[in-house]
């Protein structure tokens, strides 16, 4: 389960967070944010607790859009220690999305799961 986070709560749930925190902003009317939540509920079950998985409703909390600059939704943004250190947006499909979370889990993997890999 995604935890939906909001204005009030976002200091706390992400930039005050001891693990890095993809945020999902999106809206209900976007068909694509749709789309996606399996894949993004497949990267959390992936990456259980070394990557918080939270979604942001870009139309109930304008503020955390326009400070984020949204252009399009869905944008995922990773943030590392309250700072961006990622930022997902306009991928062509669902493959492509899968892709790029790939690489960001890679860098979160736990080192037995790395060296099954690597063998």
């Amino acid at each position: 389960m995604v935890l939906s986070v909001s204005e009030r709560t976002f200091k706390q749930e992400v930039l005050e967070s001891p693990v890095p925190v993809l945020v999902n902003f999106g809206a209900p009317w976007c068909g694509l944010c749709r789309l996606i939540q399996p894949i993004l509920l497949q990267f959390q079950s992936n990456c259980c607790d070394r990557i918080k998985l939270v979604a942001v409703n870009a139309d109930d909390n304008f503020k955390l859009a326009n400070t984020y600059r949204l252009t399009s939704l869905p944008t995922l943004i990773l943030i590392e220690n309250g700072k961006i250190s990622q930022r997902l947006e306009g991928f062509d499909d669902k493959e492509d999305l899968r892709q790029a979370l790939e690489a960001i889990s890679v860098n979160y993997a736990p080192i037995n799961n790395w060296q099954r890999r690597s063998a």
